[in-house]
């Protein structure tokens, strides 16, 4: 049997003969239990924030999506298509043409990104699920927009009467001269609403949905010329084996971006309040482990007259040492242990009930990860490990021979 693991087992069941003694030694395992759970709720509410934000982003963004390197807009050929529908992993693909535009309703206005899809696009994305009401339409004509834009226009659905106009400046070089005022320095095109999708609000003031031939001829782009190839992929083959052999295929012209690429700055920015928020909380637990230093210290000196007792019988001081180094340890572990079971008590009630809300509708979102009871048992087991080596340390030859 190890013998300074029994001993600490002993000790860490056992109550003190000083009533001050265990009092400290309960407040100190509270602190532990609490401090835990805490590290769990939060690290669970960020993921499931994280989860929450980017689920929004993900309606739109596709598994990958070949931009363009330089300037806007590149061509694909009838047969780099060909080539394309024949990569392993990868479910279907759609183009698009998107470009900034001036949209105009009566007297009212605003600009928004006009976006040329083609009849792929509503199964490549998620697109389908954020229709608000209306529909997408049969029409060369028809358009989808965002509620932000229909609430701002006013523009009513099917109004063939008085359609919204959609304006994008010509494309050219050089100056305007007097000769040239005589022509129009923009097109425009009626586009009759058919449906109006819902996001969150910056999303919802962003685009309108339109044919991709239609918006090719707005642009004066041919019918090979777009600015962007979503990509669904079946699962069946790692996305990195994909991106690459779409590259091989599109070749330099395109950059082949997977989601997390797409939105860079979004992921860095929750990424990094994730850890932010893991390291405050870290020092929190790091000032709250200090009470096991002390603890230990305080149950050192009260079986002071045991350690003697066992130092007489045999044992060395690395053992003694590694008694109340083991106790401390178990202390910590077992705290934070039940910390995060009671956090997930907790999560899995929200998850269930969702007892926190947002607003009267929304639950606040939370998600269990077991990465995250693995992160907050692993700095619970590490800051435990240097705290009870501290206090074992105070352990010597002259405080047992005294």
């Amino acid at each position: 049997m190890n013998f300074p693991l029994y001993i600490a087992k002993r000790y860490l069941r056992s109550k003190s003969s000083q009533n001050a003694v265990n009092i400290i030694n309960f407040i100190t395992f509270l602190v532990i239990v609490i401090g835990s759970a805490a590290l769990f709720v939060v690290l669970s509410a960020f993921a499931g924030l994280k989860t929450f934000s980017l689920s929004f982003t993900n309606t739109f963004d596709p598994d990958l999506k070949a931009l363009p390197a330089i300037g806007k807009h590149f061509s694909i050929t009838p047969e780099e298509e060909m080539e394309l529908k024949k990569i392993d992993g990868l479910a279907n693909y759609s183009k698009e043409l998107e470009e900034r535009a001036y949209l105009t309703f009566r007297e009212k206005s605003c600009i928004a990104y006009i976006k040329g899809i083609d009849g792929n696009y509503r199964s490549v994305t998620g697109v389908d699920s954020t229709l608000y009401f209306g529909n997408w339409g049969v029409m060369e004509y028809n358009g989808v927009v965002g509620i932000g834009i229909y609430n701002l226009l006013g523009v009513p659905l099917d109004n063939y009467q008085n359609p919204m106009t959609l304006l994008v400046p010509k494309a050219g070089k050089g100056s305007i001269t007097p000769q040239g005022l005589t022509a129009k320095p923009y097109n425009q095109i009626p586009i009759y609403v058919s449906g109006v999708y819902a996001v969150e609000e910056n999303l919802d003031k962003k685009y309108v949905f339109a044919q991709l031939p239609l918006v090719q001829s707005l642009l004066e782009k041919d019918s090979t010329q777009i600015s962007g190839v979503n990509f669904k992929l079946d699962g069946q083959v790692p996305s990195i084996d994909v991106q690459n052999q779409i590259r091989d295929v599109l070749g330099d012209k395109v950059l082949v971006l997977n989601r997390q690429e797409q939105n860079s700055t979004l992921y860095r920015m929750l990424n990094t309040e994730n850890l932010a928020t893991y390291l405050i909380f870290t020092l929190v637990l790091i000032i709250a482990l200090f009470n096991v230093v002390g603890a230990i210290i305080m149950m050192i000196l009260d079986k002071q007259q045991n350690s003697k007792t066992l130092f007489s019988l045999g044992a060395t001081i690395p053992e003694l040492r590694r008694i109340y180094f083991t106790q401390g340890l178990l202390v910590t572990a077992l705290g934070g242990l039940i910390g995060v079971l009671i956090g997930s008590l907790l999560i899995g009630s929200q998850l269930a009930f969702g007892w926190l809300k947002i607003t009267p509708s929304l639950a606040y979102p939370v998600e269990f990860n077991i990465m995250n009871v693995l992160v907050v048992l692993a700095t619970i087991v590490v800051l435990g490990f240097i705290s009870s080596k501290i206090a074992s340390s105070r352990i010597n030859k002259r405080l047992v021979t005294a």
